[in-house]
């Protein structure tokens, strides 16, 4: 059973997601808060396997839970909730290190598999979301690779890298198998090259760092 930290503000979206969580029966909340004021705690106390947080709370917002989180050792997989039409944030919570994102009109098996997936250490990034988040960061883009003229994946083989533009479109590891006719268990191992070579933390810092490169 995937144990859950819950972190939302409203106490319906969180009875909701609990209940979900519960019929998919792989999954479960071990503990919930309103805000992420005491999320360290709460993470030492209950051990979670994914840490799920709305991004706008009062107090300590989403962006605070993931920086407070990823800097634990051994630290669980951040998903962030969000209504995206209404956050600025989406960005800073990525560069804090956030795993993937759900909107909140997700349906219940798509959160269900989305908490599975995070549990697997792979981030759930929905093209929609994708779209959208990259839109936004390549019209205020950071300073990056891309500004010095240099080329951060000339690392990579020749076929990480056509994994890491695939990964980058926002395709699941299945779905990047069969793209470019590999199992799908050698495309996780290219992920974990990838990775490790570009000293990322995960698959959505390597999504924006190849949008940044202007390959996907």
């Amino acid at each position: 059973m995937i144990k859950v930290l819950l972190l939302d503000d409203e106490g319906l979206v969180r009875n909701g997601i609990r209940l979900i969580l519960q019929a998919g029966g792989s999954a479960e909340v071990v503990a919930e808060d309103t805000n992420g004021a005491q999320v360290v705690e709460l993470v030492e106390k209950y051990r979670p396997d994914v840490v799920l947080t709305d991004i706008q709370m009062p107090g300590v917002n989403g962006i605070e839970v993931t920086r407070r989180v990823v800097a634990l050792p051994d630290a669980p997989p951040v998903v962030v909730l969000t209504t995206f039409d209404l956050d600025e944030y989406v960005y800073e919570a990525l560069q804090a290190g956030a795993t993937g994102f759900l909107l909140k009109d997700i349906a219940p098996r798509a959160l269900v598999e989305a908490v599975e997936q995070a549990a697997r250490g792979d981030a759930m990034l929905s093209p929609r979301i994708t779209k959208r988040l990259i839109s936004a960061y390549t019209a205020h883009p950071a300073p990056g690779p891309a500004a010095s003229g240099d080329d951060p994946l000339h690392v990579l083989t020749p076929r990480e890298r056509e994994v890491a533009i695939q990964v980058a479109e926002g395709l699941s590891n299945s779905e990047v198998a069969a793209e470019l006719g590999l199992s799908e268990s050698t495309v996780k191992v290219h992920i974990t090259h990838i990775m490790a070579k570009l000293a990322l933390p995960n698959r959505t810092k390597l999504a924006l760092l190849v949008h940044d490169l202007g390959l996907a």
